[in-house]
């Protein structure tokens, strides 16, 4: 059997990206839901721009994630918490023009406010975003709370280009949601893990039916998928991929010196498969007979 990793990177449709944009610097959401009501901006805690709000963990995503690291619900069970979550982006103060003052120091004529974005392992830029104030400023104690509701977030995540968001960095527990998940929360639709995806079903078995040597195609989880705790403690779910597992079975016929040639025409074909290359933010091949 071999592994092979094989990133489905893909940018944003641009029917998709063009309703992104227009949610992130709107007055309503994708669905055309107002903003403003839910937002609730206000005097109020100068953190944040929620009235009222601790800067405490949504009870439910706390609760997701408890269950998650006990095994007693999967990641998407997260990614639906944070559909309805008040969550914490944090930024920062950037230096715009200068000027020199009159005794020859350098001064800040005005200074803009950034999102701080991460690289991921892959390099791919990520929006850290975090359950509580608290665990934002352990982070970055420079930088400033701002209380979105989470596909918000996503919506600006998309706007800088960001395939990622990470929920508390640092934290005992960080969770990657990892790229079909942040176009979903953005669009504000139910997300469905790859893996478990029942609609992959179809395409998948019309790519297996290209090919005489091919038997099936077999989903699983891939083994990014897996994360760790702070203090190392196994978790089935959160991690930054590869998050599909797709196992090739060839006919046991194939011949050895054969299989690395189909398993190339099939890899050809799944590229070819739009549903999945939206669907899995990367994967991994695998062949057996």
């Amino acid at each position: 059997m071999t592994d092979q990793q094989h990133p489905t990177h893909r940018e944003l449709p641009e029917h998709i990206k063009q309703a992104l944009l227009r949610g992130a610097g709107g007055r309503t959401d994708t669905a055309g839901q107002a903003w403003e009501g839910r937002d609730l901006s206000g005097e109020g805690n100068p953190l944040h721009r929620f009235d009222g709000d601790d800067g405490a963990v949504d009870p439910m995503l706390d609760l997701a994630l408890e269950g998650l690291v006990l095994g007693m619900n999967g990641e998407e069970a997260v990614v639906e918490a944070l559909a309805d979550a008040r969550v914490f982006v944090p930024v920062i103060a950037e230096t715009g023009e200068t000027h020199v003052g009159e005794h020859g120091e350098i001064e800040d004529k005005e200074a803009d406010m950034a999102l701080v974005m991460i690289s991921a392992p892959d390099g791919r830029k990520a929006l850290p975003v975090f359950s509580t104030v608290d665990r934002l400023t352990d982070w970055h104690p420079d930088a400033r709370p701002v209380a979105v509701y989470a596909p918000r977030a996503a919506l600006s995540a998309a706007a800088e280009d960001a395939q990622l968001l990470v929920l508390d960095p640092g934290a005992e527990i960080t969770f990657v949601v990892r790229r079909p998940a942040v176009w979903a929360l953005a669009q504000q639709r139910t997300w469905v893990p790859s893996y478990r995806d029942e609609s992959l079903a179809e395409p998948l078995q019309a790519v297996a039916d290209m090919f005489d040597e091919v038997a099936g195609l077999v989903l699983e989880p891939g083994p990014g998928v897996a994360s760790r705790t702070r203090d190392g403690r196994p978790v089935a779910g959160g991690g930054h991929g590869p998050e599909l597992g797709l196992t090739v079975v060839l006919e046991p016929s194939v011949p050895d010196d054969d299989v690395a040639t189909v398993v190339g025409r099939v890899q050809g074909a799944l590229a070819d498969v739009e549903h999945l290359q939206e669907a899995a933010d990367s994967l991994t091949l695998g062949v057996r007979k």
